[in-house]
């Protein structure tokens, strides 16, 4: 039976360019704070697989990332699974994907599980708790400050109300109170 999404078949053109970018907009964020590559450095040459669990199967499939750490404590892009010891596979819950991409902006951290290294896993760790994307910043590097605010306040009254819609969405588990 044909897929009813045109994607699949765009998929391998199509994701490893998403991917490039998304570890574009990584190695922003981690640039931005020279704490975060400082404390990447010594773990050079290590990789991880960043992977989407309980993604719906009606979305097209998501495929793992594969991310190796340079020595200048960026990331890049690997085309295989990391070769090597000291690795970490992090699996990222996607059962709602509207919710993950809303927390993504808004910084709420995603649930994750970790498998791996354990020194390499508390980075990471240290990573999302402490590295924020701060997109007003960014905004104002390009239309100034006044309409970078405007466009921020705009954006968080956005997520509040997309946010509430996801919620309203998301799968009710046991003593939630519903």
């Amino acid at each position: 039976m044909p897929s009813p999404w045109p994607l699949p078949s765009l998929s391998p053109l199509l994701m490893p360019a998403l991917q490039d970018r998304l570890v574009l907009l990584i190695n922003h964020v981690v640039s931005r704070e020279p704490i975060a590559a400082q404390r990447l450095r010594p773990l050079a040459g290590r990789g991880l697989v960043v992977t989407l669990s309980g993604w719906p199967s009606v979305l097209p499939a998501a495929p793992d990332l594969m991310l190796g750490v340079t020595p200048a404590g960026l990331f890049e892009r690997l085309d295989a699974p990391p070769a090597g010891q000291g690795g970490l596979r992090i699996e990222i819950d996607a059962s709602n994907p509207a919710k993950l991409a809303l927390g993504a902006l808004s910084g709420e951290a995603p649930r994750v599980s970790v498998q791996g290294d354990a020194a390499f896993a508390g980075e990471m760790h240290w990573l999302m708790d402490n590295l924020r994307w701060d997109i007003e910043d960014d905004l104002a590097g390009i239309v100034g400050p006044l309409p970078a605010r405007q466009l921020g306040q705009f954006g968080r009254a956005l997520r509040r109300t997309l946010s509430g819609v996801a919620g309203r969405f998301a799968p009710k588990t046991a003593g939630s109170g519903a």
